[in-house]
């Protein structure tokens, strides 16, 4: 079943509140400052006239904020649009096999899947699986007769048992013939099941796990 959530409570509309109210605020406090000013004028001396410089820089300093938040509106708007669009692009991905610059992959419906390269020809290839807190859970040794490869974790354990489901991370060493340490890349793969927006931040959940959409690096039917 595919879904998407979007949370009621997001950036752009906590930032927006604030900048409504921040315009509120100085509304008043402008009203406030006129009427100031215009008892003022009404009831100075004569003989010894207000400074005009002093409540002119002060109408200039209103207008400078005033300006500030309108520009602040104008941006959180952006922003806004920006995140609709983001979640329309994620919600296209439901269904499809997604790969992700991650090393942490979902163990659930699917085994937990990654993608792998080498840099160069290697001579022995170890798998390490840690749980979402840093606890190894399993180890294994993968075919490196080629540069490159998948390898999926199915959670089946030594003991016999099987992993529970959820977020896994991949850690691979390699040496090449001489012992020397050989630089591995590697991603996630799954399918995409859902997208949520929290805080302004599209994810899409592979497998399970949430990764935001930013990471998402390429899409297969």
């Amino acid at each position: 079943m595919t879904s998407v959530t979007s949370t009621p409570t997001t950036a752009p509309t906590s930032n927006t509140s604030q900048a409504g109210a921040a315009s509120t605020a100085l509304d008043a406090n402008f009203d406030m400052f006129l009427k100031l000013l215009t008892a003022q004028m009404q009831n100075q001396d004569p003989l010894d006239p207000m400074d005009t410089a002093q409540y002119t820089q002060q109408l200039v300093q209103y207008s400078q904020v005033e300006q500030s938040i309108a520009s602040n509106k104008n941006l959180e708007s952006i922003l806004g649009a920006m995140g609709a669009q983001d979640l329309a692009q994620a919600t296209s991905l439901i269904g499809h096999k997604v790969t992700v610059d991650s090393a942490m992959s979902g163990l659930g419906d699917e085994p937990a899947q990654w993608n792998w390269a080498a840099q160069r020809g290697t001579t022995q290839l170890v798998a390490t699986i840690s749980d979402i807190n840093g606890n190894v859970v399993d180890k294994r040794t993968i075919d490196s007769s080629g540069a490159k490869g998948t390898f999926e974790w199915d959670g089946k354990l030594s003991d016999g048992t099987t992993a529970d489901p959820g977020a896994y991370t991949l850690a691979l060493t390699a040496t090449d013939a001489s012992g020397a340490d050989v630089p591995i890349d590697y991603a996630a793969v799954g399918t995409a099941t859902a997208v949520e927006r929290i805080n302004g931040v599209v994810n899409v959940i592979i497998n399970g796990v949430g990764t935001p959409l930013s990471m998402v690096h390429s899409v297969k039917d």
